[in-house]
């Protein structure tokens, strides 16, 4: 019967360091809504972009992606993403797809132009350069063509 109490203690101590250890880390993550304004981007490739991937500056973190979808009438994904509200982008910034890492996700990266007009809560950012797919890149090292015929 003692055994048992035992048993029971030490089973219940593990569930309440368990649900420490999960509380810390939601406390802790970046999951939270960031507080900013929402601007879209037209790319002709997303290969591996996902929901929740940086947006960055000079390296910096400034927002996430927040959803994308395909634009029937053009076939371009249109990706939508949330910046910091204290970051002004100029209109004539320029946003790429590229690989954070050789086996990291993708991310996207913000080059603000020098333009004084900001673009708007819910702008657009016309200037864009898709993902360029990995095996796009070793071919075009292999066989030094430029993929084009």
């Amino acid at each position: 019967m003692g055994r048992n109490i035992v048993e029971t203690i030490v089973g219940a101590l593990v569930l309440l360091v368990a649900g420490v250890f999960v509380f810390y880390a939601f406390a802790k993550s970046d999951r939270r809504s960031p507080d900013g304004y929402e601007v879209i981007a037209r790319f002709d490739r997303i290969d591996g972009l996902k929901r929740g991937a940086d947006v960055t500056v000079s390296g910096v973190k400034v927002g996430a992606v927040t959803s994308f979808e395909l634009d029937r009438s053009t076939y371009q994904a249109i990706v939508r993403m949330m910046v910091s509200a204290g970051l002004d982008l100029p209109v004539d910034t320029h946003a790429k797809i590229v690989s954070e890492s050789l086996l990291g996700g993708m991310v996207v990266i913000l080059e603000p132009g020098s333009d004084r007009t900001m673009i708007k809560p819910g702008g657009e950012i016309d200037k864009t350069q898709g993902a360029i797919p990995l095996s796009e890149l070793i071919a075009k090292f292999m066989f030094g063509g430029t993929g084009s015929k």
